[in-house]
C-alpha cells in the first residue's frame, strides 16, 4: 500500500564500517551508509529488502563487492527497489520520496556493486593462466585493490559455470564509479564470472563513472536493464562471456565533465572476446530486444552502437538502434590491452563470422570441454555475428552503415529495416526531447535526452521472428526493449524519478508463456483513479480464442512450463477469473471503472489465451501491475 514510501520512512542511519563475514540482513526501516570498501565474505550472505536505501557519504569512496563464495540477494520490486546511491542524490527528493528528485551532471559519488563468482572466464595477465579453459584461470577486478599478496577478495574466475552468487533484482544504481587510477574504475554493476544460476534482472544504471555494466566472463543471463547517461560504456563485456541478454534499455549521454571513457560515453555496447583474441573461452552470446539511443553529434559525440574487439561473437535481434554518433557497427578488432584481434592464427576473421555458423567453434585452445554445452548461449539458426530483424533511425553520419553494408546487415534475409526519413513521425519510438546542446569537456557536445517514451511505433510493433521460450528469453513478437503500451521501468527506474520517461500507473513484469504469434501482450491505460475509467487490451494472440483475465491483490509466481503466473487467482486472496474472447484480429479489450482505493494499492492482471500451440495448450500475457493513484 505504501509503496516506495517505505524508504523515504526510513529513520535509521546505519554507519557500515566492516566487512560481512557472517549472514546479514538490511532492512527498509534503516539508511545504510558505506564508509570504505566493504566485502561480503566467502560463506556470507547479504540480503536486502525491498525499498531498502543505501545512500553513501558524497565523495568518501563507500562501495560493496561479493567475493567468491559469498552470496547477494537484492530483494526488489517493482513498487519497492533497492536504490544504491549518494547522500547528494538523496538530498533532491521532495521530501525523502525515491520516486522524486533531480538529475544533476556527477558521478563518482560512491563505489558500486561488485560481484565476483567462480564461473569460467578468459584472461591472461595471471602468469600461472591457461589459453585453454580452467577452473585455476583467475583475475583480479578492476577497482578493486588488494592489501597484499595474501588478499584474495578481488578475485574472481574458477570453473562452474552454474554458479549461484544470488539474486539482484529491481536495483537502482546512481552517482557511482570510483576512480582507483587510470583504466581502474568502478562501474555502475560490476559482474566477474557470475554463473548461469544467479538470477539478474531489472536494474537501473544512472551517471556511472566509467561503464553501465561490464561483465567479465561467466554465463550469466541478464534481462530488463535500464542504462542512463554513464561515462564510457554502457555495456561492456569481456574475457569469454557466455550468457543471454533481453530488454535493455541504452541511452547515451555524459555523467560528468571529464574525457570520453571517464565521464563522456563512448560505446553503447562493447563487445572484447577473450583478453587474448586466441584464448578460450571467447565471448559468445546472444541479445534480444535492445533500445539504443545515441548522441548524434558524431566524433564530437558517443561513438559506436556496437564495437566488436578480439575474436567476440554475439547475435543482435529485435533491436532498435537510432541516433548513433559514428557507426551502428564498428570492427575495432583489438582492445588496446595486447589482445591481437581477429583473424589470430588459429581463428575466424571478422568478416568470416558473419557467414559461418552460430555452432561453429574454433579447435584452437579448446582443451576438454564440450563446445556444444560449453558455447550454448547463441541460436542455432544464425551464425557467429549477426544483426538480424531490427530498426535502424537516425543514424545519419556519414560512415554510419559503412560496416553494416560490407557485412550484408541489409540482405534481405535478415529483416533488417532502415529507416531513411529522419523525421520523429516516422520514429520507431513513441516520443524522444532532447536538450540544448552542452559541452561538458573539450570539443565534445551532447544533446541530452530529456523525455523518452521507448514503446513502439511504426516498424517496431511487429518483429518477423522473435526469441525461443527456452526458459530465459521471452518470446516477444516486437522490436526494441518494450512491448506495444507497456513500460517495465515505470515506478522503480531514475529516469521515471527524475521524470525523464512517463511513470504511469501499468508496470509490466513480465510472466509470459509463448504461443502460436510469440507471447501474447497485455497493456492497460487509464490514470487509475477512483472512478476513473481504464481499459486493458491483449493483443498478438490467437484469432477468437477464448481467454482468461486473471486478476489479483497479491503475487503468486507460480511457474508455468517456461511462463510464470503472477497474479493469485484464489478467491479467497481477492482473485478473480473473467473469461473473454479475442476477436478475428487476435485482440480482446476489457474496460471498467476504478474502484476507489488508497493510493499505491496494486492490483495484479495477467490473461491466459487459449493457444493449441503453447504450452498446457494455452499461451500467457505477461503480467502487470496496476498501482492506484
Amino acid at each position: 500500500m505504501f509503496g516506495l514510501g517505505l524508504a523515504a520512512a526510513a529513520t535509521g542511519q546505519v554507519l557500515v564500517t566492516n566487512d560481512i563475514a557472517s549472514s546479514t540482513t538490511w532492512t527498509a526501516n534503516n539508511v545504510y551508509n558505506l564508509q570504505n570498501q566493504i566485502y561480503v565474505l566467502p560463506g556470507a550472505t547479504l540480503t536486502i529488502e525491498a525499498g531498502t536505501l543505501i545512500a553513501s557519504t558524497t565523495n568518501l569512496g563507500g562501495s560493496l563487492a561479493v567475493t567468491r563464495g559469498a552470496q547477494i540477494f537484492v530483494n526488489g520490486t517493482e513498487s519497492n527497489p533497492v536504490i544504491f546511491t549518494s547522500q547528494a542524490d538523496v538530498a533532491t527528493w521532495t521530501g525523502g520520496n525515491p520516486k522524486t528528485g533531480t538529475w544533476r551532471s556527477g558521478a563518482n559519488e560512491w563505489g558500486n556493486l561488485t560481484v565476483m563468482g567462480s564461473a569460467y572466464i578468459s584472461e591472461n595477465v595471471i602468469v600461472a593462466n591457461t589459453a585453454f579453459p580452467s577452473a585455476s584461470n583467475i583475475a583480479p577486478m578492476e577497482g578493486l585493490v588488494a592489501s597484499g599478496p595474501t588478499d584474495t577478495r578481488n578475485l574472481y574466475g574458477g570453473g562452474n559455470d552454474d554458479d549461484d552468487s544470488g539474486t539482484i533484482k529491481y536495483a537502482s544504481f546512481r552517482y557511482g564509479g570510483k576512480v582507483i587510477g587510470l583504466n581502474n574504475e568502478l562501474n555502475g554493476l560490476s559482474l566477474g564470472g557470475i554463473g548461469r544460476a544467479t538470477d539478474v534482472h531489472h536494474i537501473d544504471i544512472m551517471n556511472n563513472v566509467d561503464d553501465g555494466i561490464e561483465i567479465w566472463g561467466g554465463t550469466v543471463n541478464i534481462k530488463n536493464f535500464s542504462i542512463w547517461n554513464v561515462g564510457d560504456d554502457s555495456l561492456d563485456i569481456d574475457q569469454g562471456y557466455r550468457g543471454k541478454i533481453q530488454f535493455g534499455l541504452i541511452v547515451m549521454g555524459y555523467s560528468a565533465a571529464a574525457a570520453q571513457g571517464s565521464g563522456v560515453g563512448d560505446n553503447s555496447v562493447e563487445i572484447d572476446g577473450a583478453e587474448q583474441s586466441n584464448y578460450q573461452p571467447c565471448t559468445t552470446t546472444s541479445m534480444y530486444n535492445l533500445t539504443i539511443v545515441g548522441q548524434p553529434q558524431g566524433s564530437l559525440g558517443s561513438d559506436h552502437t556496437l564495437a566488436f574487439r578480439d575474436n567476440a561473437n554475439a547475435q543482435f535481434r529485435n533491436c532498435i538502434f537510432m541516433d548513433t554518433g559514428e557507426q551502428v557497427v564498428r570492427n575495432d578488432n583489438v582492445d588496446g590491452d595486447g589482445g591481437a584481434g581477429y583473424g589470430t592464427p588459429g581463428t575466424l576473421t571478422f568478416a568470416q563470422r558473419w557467414t559461418t555458423a552460430a555452432n561453429t567453434t574454433q579447435a584452437l585452445n579448446l582443451g576438454a570441454v564440450n563446445p556444444a554445452t560449453f558455447y550454448a548461449a547463441q541460436e542455432a539458426n544464425g551464425n557467429l555475428i549477426e544483426v538480424k530483424d531490427s530498426v535502424m533511425f537516425r543514424n545519419t553520419f556519414a560512415s554510419a552503415y559503412t560496416e553494416a553494408n560490407a557485412r550484408g546487415v541489409f540482405n534481405v534475409a535478415n529483416n533488417n529495416v532502415q529507416i531513411v526519413s529522419i523525421l520523429d513521425v516516422d520514429s520507431p519510438i513513441q516520443a524522444l526531447t532532447r536538450g540544448a546542446q552542452v559541452n561538458p569537456f573539450g570539443t565534445l557536445l551532447m544533446k541530452p535526452v530529456i523525455y523518452l517514451d521507448p514503446r513502439p511505433k511504426n516498424a517496431a510493433l511487429a518483429s518477423v521472428a522473435w526469441a525461443p521460450n527456452d526458459g530465459f528469453f521471452s518470446s516477444a513478437h516486437y522490436r526494441g526493449a518494450f512491448a506495444p503500451g507497456n513500460l517495465w521501468t515505470a515506478g522503480w527506474t531514475s529516469a521515471t524519478a527524475y521524470g525523464y520517461m512517463p511513470n504511469e500507473p501499468w508496470c509490466d513484469i513480465g510472466g509470459d508463456l509463448a504461443g502460436t504469434f510469440g507471447a501474447p501482450v497485455l497493456s492497460g491505460t487509464g490514470p487509475l483513479t477512483a472512478g476513473s475509467p481504464f481499459v486493458i487490451t491483449v493483443s498478438n494472440a490467437v484469432a477468437n480464442s477464448l481467454c482468461y483475465v486473471v486478476a489479483g491483490i497479491q503475487k503468486i509466481n507460480l511457474p508455468l512450463g517456461n511462463g510464470v503466473v503472477v497474479p493469485d487467482f484464489n478467491s479467497g486472496a481477492g482473485g478473480l477469473l473473467i473469461p473473454i474472447f479475442t476477436d478475428p484480429s487476435g485482440t480482446a479489450v476489457v474496460g471498467g471503472t476504478w474502484p476507489a482505493l488508497p493510493p499505491g494499492f496494486t492490483i495484479y492482471l495477467q490473461v491466459g489465451v487459449g493457444d493449441v500451440n503453447g504450452t498446457f495448450g494455452a499461451a500467457l500475457t505477461n503480467a502487470l501491475a496496476a498501482t492506484s493513484q
